[in-house]
């Protein structure tokens, strides 16, 4: 167990004005935010637009990601298919490039049943050697996992972590004691990351962090000292870019804090669009207000 842990930030994937990935920023970003102490990243979640990028976008931010890590952190990309043979074919390509794990997700068109999810992610499990923590988030798949799945499938060796999104404490009370020895738990919100950790949680995966990574990684150090009620300040204060962040689409909202630290990131995907001037302004008020390590009384 403890594969992975602290703070781990999904970054964005970087394009350029005629759309190929722009290498340069993304490995600068990724240098940057290594630099600034997470301890993970993961290319190709939600805020990194894995939905609207093409396969060959997909292996090369992968693969500069690999490149900018050099091994100092772990690469954990996401991996997410409607079909089981397209989730293995991503898992098998992004070991081959140096992935040292996977965050798997289950799209779907079509409800499935509880054998049908199990099947997913322990088929991904047993075709490909990685530590493989599942991602569940009710508010954007239409199938999401029972508790009851959730300790099935952690049975299986390389299904080492559980990312939950579903910010129902009690829920992730009954993981952790029914499946603590066998699955890590990882945060998935600003509002619920010192819970989490307090509660025994590894870390946080998480999107603001790619935009306030000291802060995150302050929080997280915290916890890890026991300063409790330090640490609930700096979630208080992240929570405030955190709410902006829920108010737009994530990678438009990310890109445009991003570009306010001077990351030519680009626009998110079309048929995405960027954030107007007046909702620039608020998520870099929010940032700024967020960027503060001085949490007085």
């Amino acid at each position: 167990m403890s594969h992975f842990y602290g703070v781990i930030p999904y970054i964005v994937s970087p394009l350029t004005a005629d759309g190929n990935i722009n290498e340069k920023v993304l490995g600068d970003l990724c240098n940057d935010l290594i630099a600034k102490g997470v301890t993970g990243l993961t290319p190709l979640g939600s805020n990194g637009e894995y939905a609207y990028l093409s396969d060959a976008q997909k292996r090369r931010v992968v693969e500069i990601a690999v490149e900018a890590s050099s091994g100092r952190v772990p690469v954990v990309p996401g991996v997410a298919s409607v079909s089981t043979e397209g989730a293995i074919e991503q898992a098998k390509l992004y070991k081959k490039i140096g992935a040292e794990g996977i965050v798997g997700v289950l799209d779907s068109y079509f409800p499935l049943n509880e054998q049908e999810i199990r099947s997913y992610f322990l088929d991904i499990a047993n075709a490909v050697d990685l530590p493989i923590v599942v991602y569940t988030n009710p508010n954007f798949q239409r199938t999401d996992l029972s508790i009851d799945t959730i300790c099935t499938i952690a049975e299986h060796p390389n299904i080492v972590g559980l990312k939950d999104a579903s910010t129902n404490t009690g829920r992730l009370l009954s993981i952790l004691n029914r499946c603590e020895d066998k699955l890590d738990v990882f945060a998935a919100s600003s509002h619920i990351a010192v819970s989490v950790i307090m509660m025994g949680g590894k870390g946080w995966f998480a999107g603001p962090a790619c935009v306030l990574p000291e802060q995150s990684v302050e929080l997280y150090n915290a916890c890890k000292r026991g300063e409790w009620e330090y640490a609930a300040k700096i979630q208080k204060r992240l929570w405030g870019f955190n709410e902006v962040f829920a108010r737009y689409r994530l990678a438009s909202c990310i890109k445009a804090a991003l570009q306010s630290q001077g990351y030519a990131v680009g626009d998110p995907i079309r048929p995405q669009t960027p954030l107007d001037a007046a909702a620039v302004k608020i998520v870099t008020d929010a940032l700024q207000a967020a960027s503060s390590l001085e949490f007085a009384d």
